[in-house]
């Protein structure tokens, strides 16, 4: 699996919502220039965000962005697959037609991803952002 550079981009900015304020608002050209990251892929990637409720934007003179839980309430797997969908080490984890071997449910790899897929995504949901913020990885 590999992380693409979207979801990188979209932990680096939860990270910097994580360590303001609980509920302050910062707007998009702050953020943008704070993590180097061009403008108009940063409000693509903060409505991708908003969607599930990780984080909320408010409009007009004063809007922003501002985190939508507590930092200890959002996860790596969270902001990943927010981004990009959910996590699958194979695309025959998703679907065993996929399968290269053709032997759908019965393949031996299958199985074995099956259960690495398991630990990868229970891991990352062990991660938050409070214990990143903190330096306790």
């Amino acid at each position: 699996m590999k992380i693409t550079q979207e979801a990188d981009y979209g932990l680096r900015v939860i990270l910097y919502l994580s360590k303001l304020e609980y509920g302050a608002k910062v707007d998009a050209s702050t953020i943008a220039a704070h993590e180097v990251l061009p403008l108009r892929f940063l409000l693509k990637l903060l409505r991708k965000l908003i969607v599930p409720g990780i984080i909320r934007s408010y409009r007009g003179v004063n809007g922003g962005y501002s985190l939508n839980k507590l930092p200890e309430e959002i996860t790596l797997k969270d902001v990943i697959e927010a981004i990009d969908g959910p996590i699958c080490v194979n695309r025959c984890i998703v679907d065993p037609e996929y399968c290269n071997a053709k032997k759908g449910s019965h393949c031996e790899v299958h199985r074995a991803f099956e259960g690495v897929q398991k630990s990868l995504v229970s891991e990352l949901s062990k991660v938050n952002f409070k214990d990143l913020k903190d330096g306790k990885y």
